[in-house]
């Protein structure tokens, strides 16, 4: 990809392949596509192949369409594609021309079928699931044909016709190509390519009672587009044997090559879109978009920024080798990404209330403060001073640690952007909590140095008296397990990985924060100084009316201590 994030473009072997396709003049252009179900909201996974194929597309000046691979109507629905083309758009990326159905080549892939009838590679068969099955072999035993494999051309075309007018009850007959059932590949010992199914589809309504199957419409939607490198994940490998030999066996002039590349593994997540549903579905988490699940949508509302996903996916790079990461290396993308776009700010979480005793509106001052170090067109904030404040509470310890540089009982801390404070007193409720501090201020340090002594310790605050309060969500990672779905119990079978879900990956706390991010919309992000990156949430925050924060990462990975 571009090299718009800091990140130089490593070679890998798909590129390899490409220059080479170029340089030959197999290729003109290349044309890649990424073609989801539309089954589930996309993941982290997705993540990774979109910006592989919209990429790799942008940079070498071709192309790269966005393909619903929509055969399995029973769980497809118009909300996944709204949100599959939504995340596609926000990671940064337009796809060439309409998006595309597999569903627009349900006739031209029943015409196919009828081809392979006609020139004898395909059967209709009788054999339910089950019986399949036994049929079928096993990876050390060869199969056996089915009974019905050598009906002839016209009763195959009859019963196919049937099938397709709905004479047959749903199971009771599939179409399988007659390929090898003593193949050391599975996928070839005559793989289905129909069945019947009475299923409303989300775009053809009822007027297919038989659907084809994932592998049957893939390889034939990559050739109808002229699709040149048809990029899929490892596990699909075995199943490019069968992508072949289905383009060879039919009358269609385009041919793409099918390259697979390791899948990713992000530790402390999941990257199967069934196990997300079950969490969904069971009430687990807070639908797709919840800020804790490795969906594009998730992570969205979690704050991650599009550039930190790019950066990303360009980091952990494309190969056959195993790609498990450390759920650190997508956060430090985020981070480094957000440490330059995002204003800073002040807020409180866990408040101490700090009356400031000398405090004379006539002689204590206000400063302005920039929302950004490095970056002036962010523009500067006045950042109000009131006798009280609010500080965090682990900002001030009665009986200090070592190298203790924040406040303490008698000892001066600096406010940031304002006064050096001395604590005078300290007070508790009758549990012995301390719930104030009652400090003076140097009126003459705003803005310089005491005289005759050092203060080192900077802490941040609020001024009681205008900052907002602001709902903040406090997000850690789902699992305790860095690799929940891969658990084993003691009887060696996997454990469910939603024993592992971490109780206290949600914490909501109400906080104080500098009144000018309630102007703020949906979806802005701020670090809040000391603290780590924030965004206002893209449903709950109202502008103007509440805050509602998401934590996106902290200042630094604290994970790992």
């Amino acid at each position: 990809m571009s090299t718009e994030n800091n990140a130089p473009v490593v070679s890998n072997f798909i590129r390899n392949i490409i220059d080479e396709d170029l340089a030959s003049g197999k290729h003109s252009a290349i044309v890649t596509r990424f073609p989801p179900e539309p089954n589930g909201y996309l993941h982290v996974g997705h993540a990774k192949s979109i910006c592989l194929n919209f990429g790799l597309a942008e940079d070498y000046q071709g192309k790269c369409n966005l393909r619903m691979d929509d055969t399995n109507p029973e769980k497809e629905s118009d909300e996944f594609v709204q949100s599959i083309k939504d995340s596609v758009e926000w990671l940064g990326f337009k796809w060439d021309g309409n998006v595309r159905f597999a569903s627009d080549y349900f006739d031209a892939l029943y015409d196919y079928a009828v081809e392979l009838i006609k020139s004898g590679k395909a059967f209709v068969c009788d054999l339910n699931a089950e019986e399949m099955r036994a049929y079928r072999g096993s990876l050390t035993e060869p199969g056996k044909n089915s009974p019905f494999r050598d009906r002839s051309v016209e009763e195959n075309l009859d019963l196919f016709t049937r099938m397709r007018n709905g004479e047959f009850p749903d199971g009771s007959k599939t179409l399988r190509l007659k390929i090898d059932m003593a193949s050391g590949n599975v996928n070839l010992r005559d793989p289905v390519i129909y069945r019947i199914r009475r299923a409303h589809h989300h775009r053809t309504g009822d007027k297919w009672c038989i659907y084809p199957m994932y592998d049957y419409t893939h390889c034939i939607s990559d050739a109808l587009e002229g699709i040149t490198h048809s990029l899929c994940t490892l596990e699909f490998e075995d199943h490019r044997p069968l992508y072949d030999w289905v383009l060879d066996n039919i009358t269609i002039p385009c041919h793409p090559r099918q390259y697979e590349f390791s899948r990713l593994e992000l530790l402390y997540a999941l990257t199967s879109k069934r196990k997300l549903q079950a969490l969904v579905t069971d009430g687990l988490v807070d639908g797709w978009n919840d800020p804790r699940m490795p969906t594009i949508e998730g992570m969205r509302r979690r704050g991650f920024s599009p550039a930190g996903i790019r950066l990303f996916a360009q980091r952990i790079g494309v190969s056959k080798g195993e790609n498990i990461i450390d759920m650190s290396v997508l956060e430090g993308a985020v981070r480094e990404m957000l440490e330059n776009e995002s204003p800073r700010v002040m807020a409180v979480l866990d408040p101490i209330k700090v009356t400031l005793t000398n405090f004379d509106a006539a002689v204590t001052a206000s400063r302005s403060a920039p929302f950004h170090p490095h970056h002036p067109e962010f523009g500067e904030r006045e950042v109000p001073i009131a006798r009280e404040i609010w500080i965090e509470r682990d900002d001030f310890a009665e009986v200090p640690p070592p190298k203790w540089q924040r406040l303490t009982a008698g000892g001066e801390v600096r406010l940031r952007y304002s006064y050096v404070i001395k604590c005078d007193e300290v007070i508790k409720d009758a549990d012995g909590k301390v719930v104030e501090l009652k400090c003076s201020i140097d009126h003459d340090t705003l803005g310089k140095n005491p005289e005759g002594r050092k203060v080192k310790g900077v802490i941040h605050w609020v001024s009681a008296e205008h900052a907002i309060e602001a709902d903040v969500r406090l997000y850690d990672r789902l699992f305790t397990e860095p690799r929940p779905d891969a658990v084993r119990g003691d009887d060696g079978e996997y454990v469910d990985f939603r024993q592992f879900l971490n109780p206290e990956s949600l914490k909501t706390v109400t906080a104080f924060v500098e009144d000018a991010v309630l102007k703020a919309a949906p979806e802005s992000r701020f670090q809040f100084e000391r603290l780590g990156y924030f965004v206002t949430d893209r449903y709950d925050h109202q502008q103007g009316v509440r805050a509602v924060f998401n934590r996106t990462v902290g200042l630094r990975d604290n994970w790992s201590k």
